[in-house]
């Protein structure tokens, strides 16, 4: 009889979550940034162990005053993972000071009566008699086990992915065999760019930048060429995308193209316009392209 799950990642802005979901996964399938917020809506990664199907959900990082609308459409779509969730994951950041977010969010939780697994991550980074009060901290009724890992080493990972095997429903896998996420390749492709703006740029300029992927095609000796739009709400920002004679977006595109090429196994021709596009922050379509509620 197979089994087949889905496992709603949650937490406070930039703990691990697509870290952990890459790991559990054995495969790239959401970006990964140093600088909060960076996922933006829920992404499946896919885990086979056995004879389960387990579907892990990334999610937007929950925070407690959300002010804009993207800001706010994340946290909403957060929330609403917890729908249809057959378990939930609450990822704490062991190396903070405090963690207040995550007290908010395992609050919430408790008042919803809804059983969670507490994961602390970035163990190697604390001492031991730290982490055991951190442990007993997150000790709450609705807290069915704790897991101690390291997302980035890969240390824990396998003993999620076996308990969450084990804790499944019964059912038919939803997903092929060899299929690692539900984001479609054009999507993804606009992800990579995107996380590479968060690598290179500084400051809030990656939170005004959109990406989207305006041109897929494969041709016969197995290559890809893929046209891009990097789109910002004003050409102050568009300048400094482009860089001194275009050496940044270069940069950009060349660190795109070496990702996107691995993952997908193939050559990629990878070409990048940056535009501006006064108000796009405020465009329903673009919400609905990554799965985001516009009215908020």
């Amino acid at each position: 009889m197979t089994k087949c799950g889905f496992i709603v990642v949650i937490g406070a802005p930039n703990v691990g979550k697509s870290t952990l979901v890459n790991a559990l996964v054995g495969s790239k399938v959401t970006i990964v940034s140093p600088k909060v917020q960076t996922t933006r809506s829920r992404i499946l990664g896919i885990a086979l162990e056995k004879n389960a199907q387990v579907i892990f959900v990334d999610t937007p990082g929950i925070f407690e005053t959300p002010k804009r609308r993207l800001e706010k459409a994340m946290v909403k779509n957060a929330w609403e993972s917890l729908n249809d969730a057959d378990g939930i994951m609450v990822l704490v950041d062991v190396s903070r000071k405090t963690f207040e977010e995550t007290d908010l969010i395992l609050n919430h939780l408790e008042k919803k009566k809804k059983n969670v697994v507490i994961v602390l991550n970035k163990i190697d980074l604390i001492p031991r008699n730290r982490l055991l009060s951190i442990a007993q901290h997150f000790s709450r009724p609705n807290v069915e086990y704790t897991f101690m890992i390291s997302a980035l080493k890969r240390d824990g990972i396998y003993d999620i992915k076996k308990y969450w095997a084990n804790h499944v429903p019964e059912g038919p896998w939803l997903f092929p065999k060899d299929q690692l996420s539900d984001l479609p390749q054009k999507l993804l492709a606009a992800e990579i760019t995107r996380e590479e703006l968060f690598h290179r740029l500084h400051q809030e300029l990656p939170y005004s930048i959109w990406v989207e992927t305006d041109q897929w095609e494969e041709f016969k000796n197995g290559s890809v060429k893929i046209i891009q739009s990097i789109y910002v709400q004003r050409e102050s920002q568009r300048v400094i995308v482009l860089g001194k004679g275009g050496s940044l977006v270069k940069a950009i595109g060349e660190g795109a193209r070496k990702q996107l090429s691995h993952i997908l196994g193939k050559p990629v021709h990878l070409f990048l316009h940056v535009k501006v596009k006064e108000g796009w922050i405020d465009n329903p379509r673009l919400y609905g392209t990554i799965g985001l509620n516009f009215k908020v």
